[in-house]
């Protein structure tokens, strides 16, 4: 946590821009990134509850490095102010994982016992986040409609395709963002980069369609008004 803390520290000081999602994205797709974002969370939190009472033996590796990397960036979020807080964060530790890390024994499930829990607490607190958010900015709720479309066909493509969670994933993206209905990579590494890569495309290019059309649509306008202060002095004058 403290170096996780302190790089993050270092690169919001070294440039604030970096860090700034003002400087890549509209303000509207930046509401959308946000709910999403809630969403995606919460996505994770149930995945990581889920397998870890049905993982196999070849992909516990997999599952203890995803939840270490997740419970390090929940504890790093956490407000750790309050007593409650300071419990849950003691809680979140990734015990089970860890001690298959450190030692290679298999007590993932006997030691999340206590762990798994808080992960069904956050999906309620992130879905309150979402839904303050949601309402406090005046927003729609379709992108849920969405999210659960994507989310129950990474389920159904493990069931019908018969393939591990992260090719699902893969499946998945490719499938949803029009770029063909298959696993882009052979390695770990590989079907992971294929994910930003399918990912990073979708959101960059559907920002500069809506920049594209924001700006036509404002130099459209700009031309009317400009008739109609035109046509204002006009009548002054007259």
């Amino acid at each position: 946590m403290v170096i996780f803390k302190f790089i993050l520290n270092k690169l919001k000081n070294s440039s604030p821009k970096l860090l700034n999602p003002i400087e890549y994205f509209p303000e509207e797709e930046i509401h959308t990134l946000r709910q999403t974002y809630y969403l995606i969370m919460m996505g994770l939190f149930f995945i990581n509850v889920l397998y870890s009472f049905i993982c196999n033996d070849t992909d516990m590796i997999y599952l203890a490095i995803f939840d270490i990397i997740l419970s390090l960036y929940v504890a790093v979020e956490l407000d750790k102010s309050s007593l409650k807080n300071k419990i849950i964060l003691l809680l979140l530790i990734p015990y089970g994982s860890l001690t298959f890390i450190l030692f290679n024994t298999s007590l993932i499930g006997l030691l999340d016992f206590i762990h798994v829990p808080i992960f069904i607490y956050f999906i309620k607190v992130y879905y309150d986040k979402f839904k303050e958010y949601t309402e406090s900015n005046s927003l729609g709720i379709a992108i849920l409609l969405l999210f659960t479309i994507i989310f129950f066909s990474f389920f159904t493509t493990q069931l019908f395709e018969n393939v591990n969670p992260l090719d699902s994933l893969d499946m998945v993206s490719n499938a949803f963002t029009s770029n063909g209905y298959t696993v882009l990579g052979n390695s770990i590494g590989g079907k992971i980069n294929s994910i930003i890569l399918v990912w990073g495309g979708y959101l960059l290019s559907s920002v500069g369609t809506a920049t594209l059309t924001a700006a036509i649509l404002t130099k459209h306008f700009n031309k009317k008004f400009d008739k109609i202060e035109k046509l204002i002095e006009k009548n002054k004058k007259e």
